[in-house]
């Protein structure tokens, strides 16, 4: 009897490491001090040091249940983007600009080249955040997990100074808030997606000429990152006061977590087109409107709070850096919560 004989095959683990670097040395930064395979990764704080007060933000998260449209479609190469991106997001809600990730991938048995095609992912989400990739672990669970299926999971660290730290503190009544544009369902409410379709092959296959695509396609399309258009508005010198990104529990419960006590937000849901995606999920499952707004971004991935003179700057930062802005609401005194009308 030997390890690979009870599931787990070291040399498998090897060429995964051998077969990702090709990927991870795009993520590479200045401040990296180590190399892939080591026990840890080393990061220089160095220029830091021009900072006030700098101050560490992190972030950790996972993909969901969004993964088993990946094992259903055999697709893999773009679900590491998802768990990149629902890690810096947060980061970049808080004025940090991520610094380093590393990623955990769980399996029932290691196929390198499978590995190694999800790093491509989680590489090609740290190359569109500016984080380095400097390290990560993948686990083989032999009898724990079927061996075709996997989890991913992933952890990053940022940095901010004190002072351009986005807390929402300093909205006040009349502010304007910014909705960016979302890739589509990104990566929460995948439960409901699930329970709304047939998880198979041909119903994943089917094409919508309302989505000019398949089904499959649109709903992996990966989540956006918005680390690169918030450090746009920024170098603008536009302050944003608060900033929500739009992940589980949709409009209802993140646009309040960027708000202070006696403001509300006032969403007016004419101002974009909801993208089809999600007009399709609500008809063909009989979701009410509310439990949509409750569960999805609704084609908004981000949602910035800014002062009313700055809104027009905004959008214009946010299109130059290749986004999709609209103004979709404001603030107003109240309880904090959110109208969505």
């Amino acid at each position: 009897m030997d390890y690979k004989n009870a599931g787990v095959d070291i040399e498998a683990g090897y060429k995964s490491v051998e077969l990702m670097k090709e990927h991870i040395k795009k993520t590479m930064r200045p401040e990296v001090l180590t190399n892939i395979g080591g026990f840890s990764g080393a990061f220089s704080l160095d220029k830091l040091k021009s900072m006030e007060k700098p101050t560490l933000v992190s972030g950790t998260d996972g993909v969901g249940t969004k993964i088993k449209l990946a094992f259903i479609m055999d697709k893999h190469d773009t679900i590491g983007i998802d768990c990149v991106a629902m890690c810096v997001n947060d980061i970049a809600c808080a004025g940090g600009e991520p610094l380093f990730f590393l990623d955990y991938i769980a399996c029932g048995k290691n196929f390198p080249e499978k590995i190694a095609t999800i790093v491509g992912g989680v590489a090609e989400g740290c190359a569109q955040s500016g984080a380095a990739l400097i390290g990560g672990e993948t686990a083989e669970h032999p009898g724990m997990m079927p061996e075709d299926e996997y989890d991913l999971a992933g952890f990053a660290v940022g940095v901010v100074d004190e002072k351009d730290l986005i807390t929402g503190k300093d909205i006040v009544a009349g502010d304007t808030l910014i909705g960016i544009a979302s890739s589509g369902v990104h990566s929460n409410g995948f439960s409901l997606v699930r329970k709304v379709f047939d998880m198979t092959s041909e119903s994943l296959g089917t094409y919508y000429d309302e989505l000019g695509k398949t089904l499959g396609e649109s709903l992996l399309e990966p989540t956006r990152i918005y680390v690169k258009a918030l450090k746009q508005v920024k170098d603008a010198n536009i302050k944003i006061k608060g900033c929500s990104h739009i992940t589980g529990g949709g409009f209802y419960e993140n646009i309040p977590r960027m708000l202070p006590d006696g403001i509300r937000a006032v969403v007016n849901k004419s101002t974009y087109e909801v993208p089809a995606i999600f007009k399709l999920l609500a008809s063909k499952g009989n979701i009410d409107e509310k439990m949509m707004y409750n569960t999805y971004n609704m084609g908004i991935g981000m949602v910035l709070a800014v002062d009313s003179a700055d809104a027009s700057g905004t959008i214009s930062a946010l299109e130059a850096a290749g986004e999709t802005a609209y103004i979709i609401g404001e603030t107003k005194a109240g309880e904090k919560g959110v109208e969505i009308c």
